[in-house]
């Protein structure tokens, strides 16, 4: 669905929207700011009754002065409104405060992107993630993910996770459907795919392969679980042309991998791909494609996580519009057997093979 194909604003609306994104670093900070201090709870607890600002600094135990100016600002963003002197919540102060997607999303951009976005003019020159130097020197934000400090590891795997819990419980009756039953999993990051796989059907079994750093953690559930002995653990630098993939599967399974490439780099995975497979078999491709979503706020929701991958992942790759990913599918020598839209909140399923 085509959402950006005519300019929808007024003139006014316009310049309200422009002071908006002049001021969009202010807002998220005291936007989080609220509802970290637990302003906005006390706020939504006090229900339509409201609470005054002397109520709310005796529950927050914070000065006078920042709870005021904190106010002021969430009153202008639309957080909550005040009528005779007492607060109450807003639907959107609701969702600020309790919608998951909402928190994972906020608590992505602070903890992972934030002081990183700050060099995003330099990965646009540079095709290089600089914004990742905030967290260490490593070529890409994979590299390093096992060593980033706990809260960042927790924003990012949250963020990441919300949207596979949603997708995986689908897409599950769609890969195993025609005898799959032997699957690679690249890039299978803390063995989530092959722990919904396991519990799905117990004569499956799953080789996860991914960067050895990604592997040790995803061991350490597998081994936790019991299920050591229908997972195993093929430790591969995707992007070293050497590596051959391992062969033998029955389909080889990417989610949320892919879109962590430039176009050239999943041009040369899927090939790598085509030559470790047999003619009768598949590649079963888990993505979310902007131009695919159903609401325009879960494309715009897509479009901004692009620009994590530019300043802070590896600077050269995105959340793809489909045409661009699937032009790469068809120059590895696939095509698309099926496509299937609306996996979960925002997610495609593409199920490719070697083109006659």
């Amino acid at each position: 669905m085509n959402f950006f194909n005519k300019d929808k604003k007024s003139a006014f609306e316009a310049k309200e929207l422009a002071q908006w994104i002049a001021f969009g670093p202010v807002i998220f900070q005291v936007t989080r700011t609220l509802r970290n201090s637990g302003i906005l709870k006390a706020i939504e607890e006090s229900g339509t009754k409201g609470i005054t600002i002397e109520e709310i600094i005796e529950q927050v135990k914070l000065p006078r002065y920042g709870v005021r100016v904190l106010l002021e600002s969430g009153l202008g963003i639309g957080l909550f409104v005040i009528n005779d002197d007492r607060y109450t919540i807003t639907k959107t102060g609701v969702f600020i405060a309790n919608d998951p997607l909402t928190i994972a999303n906020m608590d992505f951009i602070h903890d992972v992107n934030y002081k990183g976005l700050f060099a995003l003019d330099k990965s646009i020159e540079t095709g290089k993630p600089e914004g990742l130097k905030e967290f260490g020197n490593w070529r890409t934000i994979y590299e390093g993910l096992s060593e980033l400090p706990p809260h960042v590891q927790k924003s990012w795997f949250s963020f990441d996770h919300f949207f596979s819990d949603t997708a995986f419980p689908a897409s599950l009756k769609h890969v195993y459907k025609k005898g799959i039953r032997n699957i690679l999993d690249i890039g299978g990051n803390t063995g989530k795919w092959a722990i919904a796989s396991t519990k799905y059907d117990d004569s499956i079994s799953v080789t996860i392969m991914d960067l050895p750093g990604q592997l040790e953690m995803a061991k350490k559930k597998i081994e936790q679980l019991g299920l050591q002995s229908r997972v195993s653990f093929y430790p591969v630098n995707m992007l070293d042309v050497n590596q051959p993939f391992p062969k033998g599967f029955d389909a080889i399974w990417m989610s949320q991998f892919l879109d962590c490439f430039s176009e050239n780099e999943i041009t040369s995975i899927l090939k790598k791909c085509h030559q470790a497979l047999d003619d009768d078999k598949y590649v079963l491709i888990l993505e979310a494609f902007w131009d695919a979503q159903r609401f325009e706020t879960a494309a715009f929701c897509l479009q901004q996580t692009s620009i994590y991958f530019t300043a802070l992942a590896n600077g050269n790759s995105q959340m793809y519009h489909s045409k661009v990913f699937i032009d790469c599918i068809y120059k590895a020598g696939f095509e698309i057997a099926e496509r299937i839209d609306n996996i979960g909140l925002s997610h495609t399923l593409l199920k490719c093979r070697k083109r006659k």
